[in-house]
């Protein structure tokens, strides 16, 4: 459990960097992080890709939660910021 949230942190944490410039806080990096994961393992699932190990983890999180930001950013008619 403990290691599922430091991958949250981590994946909310490298999104906010990418996809905003900074963080949205703690505990709501670790939300989007763990929502990424969701997202992120659904869809490397539909496409046959496996994540193995905790580097590929959080980058199927990153994935996800990178997702998750940008329909955020469309839904409230935000400038997609770029990678």
């Amino acid at each position: 459990m403990l290691r599922i949230l430091i991958a949250g942190l981590i994946a909310g944490w490298l999104t906010g960097k990418l996809m905003h410039g900074q963080g949205y806080g703690v505990f709501a990096d670790i939300l989007l992080g763990l929502i990424g994961a969701v997202i992120g393992n659904w869809l490397f699932g539909e496409l046959g890709v496996q994540a193995h190990g905790s580097i590929g983890f959080i980058a199927m999180a990153v994935v996800g939660a990178v997702i998750l930001v940008g329909a955020i950013h469309l839904i409230r008619g935000d400038r997609i910021p770029s990678l």
